[in-house]
């Protein structure tokens, strides 16, 4: 028993390093290979596209002025710029305070289909009703919680001018000093932005949005009639979309923007668990095709494949498989106390094994974006030992995923900072 434990772990190990070995050569190339941009003198003024900004928000409002502020402090031409509010099944006096700033609201009122992709539908053809299919070139999406840098909308337009079928930007938070949990997710966020999406970008391969703060094709929405991503997790579904069609989406590393994030665990594991249960959607519902472009020699959906599912279905199983030799042993007849002090042995092993993984990933984000994370240097060095706890958390709200009937729930937002305060 304890030498097939020690195997089977040692294997499960080594699978996931094979699996994601090309996400440590991402963190290669973003750290030597990163390109700066160089002055270039005597070109045509880039050509300034016209955006509209569209907000899903439900009960957002204590944070949704600050966001549409922000937006209206952009480096940009501000008659090119239009704000969108879709106030959803709101209770409070949301779309008042977003009015109040200046955005065009609409009020949707449905309990049937709900969650953020519904509202998003909804908005876009609102718009398009009321503006015209052409009023606009592209779409910025964002949540009400969210803050602009100033030059963002800039830096996206740059990237958006090559042709992109949609632009993500780099996610910064709003509280990362709060505590482990709020750190966990912008330490992740962090890595998200540096060490994936600029990587892909450097290798011309496909990125992927991330939930908000990015910019959308006007024509992808007229072709797809609207946003049809509905799912859980309707980011990570229009990017696998994407991926599978061949839409290339870029990424502009000058374009930074902050988030709030979940500071309690009850909050986290509402939000995971929806995560985790929308990433079996997507591949329940896009799996095969994935599997198939790969076949077709797309990287890009071998990227996507690996971001929603071996990594979970990997650590459940070696969870499983752990967990079962623990009880097996605990009632073997002969030698109990000799055989489960193995098995915790090699469980405890393949812990620190994964633990130190996790531990190096946080170490070289933590490092390089280190000017960027707003919060003292102590609470950066301590939140790096609680970032692999922090991942280690997933396993067993994945597991519930599995099981559990996931709807799609809001999460409160109260950090009420304005951008010049971050």
């Amino acid at each position: 028993m304890e030498q097939f434990i020690s195997n089977f772990n040692s294997i499960s190990y080594t699978l996931f390093v094979l699996l994601y070995l090309y996400q440590f050569f991402y963190i290669f190339v973003s750290l030597f290979f990163c390109k700066k941009e160089k002055v270039r003198r005597n070109i045509p003024e880039e050509k300034k596209h016209r955006y509209a900004f569209m907000i899903a928000a439900r009960n957002e409002s204590s944070v949704i002025a600050p966001l549409i502020e922000s937006i209206r402090k952009q480096n940009y031409p501000a008659d090119l710029i239009q704000v969108f509010v879709v106030a959803d099944n709101c209770t409070d006096d949301t779309a008042e305070v977003a009015r109040g700033a200046g955005a065009v609201v609409y009020e949707r009122f449905n309990q049937t289909a709900i969650g953020k992709g519904y509202a998003l539908n909804y908005g876009f053809h609102q718009v398009f009703q009321d503006y015209g299919e052409k009023a606009f070139d592209g779409f910025f999406i964002f949540d009400a919680d969210n803050l602009l840098s100033e030059n963002y909308v800039k830096a996206m337009n740059s990237v958006f001018n090559k042709g992109y079928a949609a632009v993500t930007s780099y996610r910064n938070s709003k509280n990362y000093g709060t505590n482990w949990i709020s750190a966990g997710y912008s330490l992740w966020f962090l890595r998200e932005s540096r060490y994936l999406n600029d990587a892909r970008m450097m290798l011309h391969t496909n990125c992927a949005v991330s939930g908000t703060g990015f910019l959308i094709n006007t024509e992808v929405l007229l072709q797809n009639n609207g946003w049809n991503y509905t799912l859980l997790t309707e980011d990570i579904e229009f990017s696998v979309d994407c991926a599978i069609k061949g839409r290339k989406i870029g990424y502009a590393r000058d374009a930074e923007f902050f988030d709030e994030q979940p500071e309690t665990f009850h909050q986290s594991y509402k939000q995971r668990l929806r995560w985790a249960k929308g990433f079996y959607q997507v591949f329940a519902n896009y799996g095969r095709r994935l599997i198939r472009n790969i076949f077709s020699c797309s990287f890009a959906c071998y990227d996507l494949l690996m971001t929603i599912m071996p990594a979970l279905i990997i650590s459940i199983v070696c969870f499983g498989v752990n967990c079962g030799a623990l009880i097996a042993s605990a009632l073997s007849p002969t030698d109990a106390d000799t055989l489960m002090l193995s098995v915790i042995l090699s469980f405890v092993l393949i812990f620190v094994r994964f633990y130190l993984t996790f531990f190096l990933v946080g170490l070289i984000t933590t490092i390089s974006e280190w000017n960027k994370i707003r919060c003292d240097d102590a609470k950066k060095i301590r939140y790096l030992f609680t970032f692999p706890l922090f991942m280690f958390t997933y396993l067993p709200i994945a597991v519930i995923a599995l099981f559990k009937r996931v709807r799609w729930t809001p999460i409160e937002h109260k950090v009420t900072k304005k951008i010049g305060e971050i």
